[in-house]
């Protein structure tokens, strides 16, 4: 019998996927890169500690707020803290926000799904009646526009999932710069591999959210719905962000007779994978933020490199996003390897021939994004 081998696919991204087929990354392995990529890590990992934290607490405590002056306090209010976050002297924890809000307005998996079941709804109602119980001209309001405190509520269940996203990954992390430090990572594939073996860890880890009123817990998410950490918010979010994203003010035009957005949200290119760097530290551009937050936390055999490059510290915030953007394309590559529907090193022909196809669909929605300008 004649053993047929798979013949080399004439996708324009081949060379990707017999990267990805042969155990390698999106990203070239070069010792350059896996020093930025694990240091812009570790600066990514401490901001969504503090992200996640935030957005947890919000859900927590600041649920059917309808003014929540303070939520970026985290309970902790002073007046020196006042004037830091006026001075902005502090993380911009607007930038989760953003991220929580284009997540919820994309959709996708089973909280988004779940939310707008009729038994989110009526947890919810529960929720509503004993918070407000002894104001019957929000019960009121609540009778006329019944969807308006749910979907408050639905808002709060979004920034609790995206919270213990956040957490999860924060730890993988800053366990990966661990590691590093003790010279155990030297390599793009062993970082891709010690993020992949992170995201299956926890992959069936339970996302819950309860609150409380009075001396009651209310469940709103029960374990009991069978949210999951991998399906049900890893890959939304990874959608919503890194893929679709939002469309950044001042860069195009909203006016519907213009055509310069997408009427289809599915063909959305905004996202982290497609950003151009340079526009970062103008006016309506939310990854502003996040590299400004990041800055104050580079590790300094990273921000050496920095200080070395033609402009110095001149655009900082754009070399943060450079390499920021390279960062991202290891954490897709684990994402895509971790759903391979069958194992790299399958022998079966129509397994392989299915991770193929699986890698090319993949690669068809990277065709636009910055792949070549991260490798060049």
């Amino acid at each position: 019998m004649v053993t047929m081998q798979n013949k080399p696919t004439n996708h324009s991204l081949a060379e990707y996927i017999q990267r990805l087929l042969t155990g390698e990354a999106l990203l070239k392995n070069t010792p350059e890169n896996v020093l930025e990529v694990v240091g812009i890590l570790k600066a990514y990992g401490i901001v969504i500690d503090a992200y996640s934290n935030n957005l947890i607490y919000i859900a927590d405590n600041q649920f059917l707020v309808f003014f929540p002056f303070f939520k970026y306090f985290n309970g902790d209010i002073s007046l020196a803290k006042l004037f830091r976050h006026w001075w902005h002297d502090r993380i911009n924890f607007e930038y989760a926000e953003y991220c929580m809000k284009a997540m919820m307005w994309h959709g996708g998996g089973g909280l988004d799904a779940y939310l707008d079941t009729p038994e989110f709804s009526q947890r919810a109602q529960a929720v509503i009646n004993a918070k407000f119980k002894n104001n019957p001209f929000i019960l009121g309001i609540n009778q006329l526009f019944p969807e308006f405190l749910i979907e408050q509520l639905r808002t709060s269940a979004y920034y609790s999932g995206l919270g213990q996203f956040w957490r999860v990954m924060a730890d993988i992390f800053l366990s990966l710069s661990d590691r590093y430090d003790q010279r155990e990572i030297t390599s793009i594939p062993q970082i891709v591999d010690h993020i992949k073996q992170g995201l299956v860890e926890a992959a069936v880890k339970p996302i819950t959210y309860a609150v409380k009123v009075g001396d009651k817990v209310y469940d709103l998410i029960p374990k009991s719905v069978g949210l999951t950490f991998l399906g049900d918010t890893a890959v939304p979010y990874v959608e919503a962000v890194f893929f679709r994203g939002t469309p950044f003010l001042g860069t195009v035009s909203y006016n519907a007779q213009a055509y310069q957005i997408p009427p289809d949200q599915t063909r959305f290119q905004y996202g982290a994978l497609y950003a151009d760097p340079l526009p970062i530290g103008g006016a309506g551009i939310p990854p502003t933020l996040l590299m400004q937050d990041m800055r104050h936390y580079l590790p300094e055999y990273l921000h050496e490199i920095y200080r070395r490059s033609r402009r110095g510290e001149d655009d900082l915030r754009v070399q943060i996003c450079m390499t920021f953007q390279k960062s991202m394309f290891c954490v897709t590559t684990a994402a895509i390897l971790g759903l391979m529907p069958y194992p790299l090193d399958t022998e079966e022909p129509s397994e392989e021939k299915a991770n193929r196809v699986y890698l090319e669909k993949w690669l068809d929605r990277l065709q636009t994004s910055q792949l070549f300008d991260v490798n060049s």
